[in-house]
């Protein structure tokens, strides 16, 4: 095999958090990137995957260790390397040939070279006809076809992607995925590398050749695999679903636990300054109706959770690692099963489980337990939201802090532990002793 297109050695990514500790997002990322390849970086949300394409693509800097282009330091943007984001980033006031020619002008192609090579991109990527079109007139399919053509038409060696197909309706997104696999195949784009971050398990086999799992706080890589289904993948293809009962195992077992003995591995405890996942009441509700009913008798495998309440990893993990935290369900090697609590929650009426979650809650999360504790203390009960953001940021970023003091709230409302006042910004007892 000849030497990496890239080469990712000893990468991990700080960033300051004012005057408080420095938080750690990406730890020891050691990776390389072949020829003829196309890598899906799969993790969690908050994993650091959006950050690593950022320092692939020299966007941002490495807090250490160094990326590789071609033998070269990756110091800032270099030619070679095109990305397409998110969101699809186009100017409102240009047209879409003149959207996609904006890269060309930047590295002064002149204007007649750099209009045919923008019309040959849109006619490349499906758009023929669309060229004299404002954004506002295309769909959202359509518009980040653009922005594929916009990468495309610099003629780049790597193709860098940061969940490019999250926006769209699920019909556009498989059109656009088969076009892209197409338009690979074919060879037509110059293309030697892809480099993509999905958080969609079934899409990075779909797609990719590797897969590289990631695990979070801080990012690091936790697998490295190999896909050799051939092309087209179908989803329904027996091989493709054992594809994604390895990938979910492996995202929802724990190094440690890999050792250890079926039933032995322990609930892992959380301190006051966890970054707690997202989930609502409803959907922990939801969740364990759908594992108590008689149809799963409380076991079901993760892949068909995710089909069962369509949810993508960023919305089935948060709502997973809940239910383990308030132990009302156990994960384990790509399966969840409900526990006895889950099963005595889902079995209550609406007062009895209020008063379940609230006996759960302040045992298992610490930062409920202390806000509830220090509203006891307080000879009004009350007190200021602030000082528990003040509190959270000593841990975590400020958005985040703000995120996970907004989600705890939600469940000590819910659990009657403690009311809040949004315009006030205070948390009182709901029921003062």
């Amino acid at each position: 095999m000849s030497g990496p297109i890239i080469e990712i050695t000893g990468v991990e990514k700080s960033f300051k958090k004012g005057d408080r500790q420095e938080l750690l997002v990406l730890h020891d990322i050691n990776l390389k990137v072949y020829e003829g390849e196309i890598i899906a970086i799969l993790g969690k949300s908050g994993s650091g995957k959006s950050t690593l394409l950022r320092i692939i693509a020299g966007l941002i800097n490495a807090s250490n260790g160094r990326v590789s282009y071609r033998g070269r330091s990756v110091l800032g943007p270099v030619r070679g390397i095109s990305m397409v984001f998110q969101t699809f980033a186009l100017l409102p006031w240009l047209t879409v040939l003149q959207n996609v020619e904006l890269g060309l002008e930047a590295l002064g192609v002149d204007r007649d070279e750099r209009r045919d090579r923008a019309i040959k991109a849109i006619d490349m990527i499906g758009l023929d006809g669309f060229e004299s079109a404002l954004p506002k007139e295309l769909s959202g399919g359509m518009r980040q076809r653009v922005g594929f053509a916009r990468a495309l038409v610099v003629n780049p060696d790597v193709l860098l992607m940061d969940e490019p197909f999250s926006a769209l309706d699920v019909l556009t997104a498989d059109n656009l995925k088969s076009d892209l696999i197409d338009l690979w195949q074919s060879k037509k784009t110059g293309l030697n590398s892809i480099v993509f971050v999905t958080h969609s398990i079934e899409e990075a086999i779909t797609i990719a050749d590797r897969i590289i799992v990631f695990n979070s706080n801080p990012g690091t890589i936790r697998s490295d695999l190999k896909v050799t289904l051939p092309f087209p993948r179908n989803d329904l293809d027996p091989r493709f679903r054992n594809q994604v009962d390895r990938v979910y195992t492996l995202m929802t077992t724990q190094p440690q636990d890999e050792k250890a003995q079926e039933g032995a591995a322990k609930y892992t405890a959380i301190d006051i300054g966890y970054r707690l996942p997202e989930a609502s009441i409803a959907e922990v509700t939801g969740l364990l109706e759908l594992l108590n009913s008689p149809e799963h008798q409380g076991k079901m495998d993760l892949p068909d959770v995710a089909d069962t309440l369509t949810l993508d990893i960023d919305d089935l993990f948060p709502l997973t690692e809940l239910l383990e935290i308030l132990r009302f369900a156990r994960v384990s090697k790509g399966d969840i099963t409900i526990t006895d609590e889950g099963k005595a929650f889902v079995d209550a009426d609406i007062l009895e489980r209020k008063k379940i979650f609230s006996i759960h809650l302040k045992k298992y999360v610490p930062l409920a337990r202390y806000i509830y504790d220090q509203l006891i203390r307080h000879p009004r009960h009350r007190a200021l939201e602030e000082n528990y953001l003040s509190l959270l940021e000593d841990y975590l970023s400020e958005s985040e802090a703000e995120r996970v003091l907004r989600t705890v709230i939600e469940w000590g409302r819910y659990a009657e532990l403690f009311a809040y006042d949004y315009n006030s910004g205070v948390l009182s007892l709901e029921n003062p002793h």
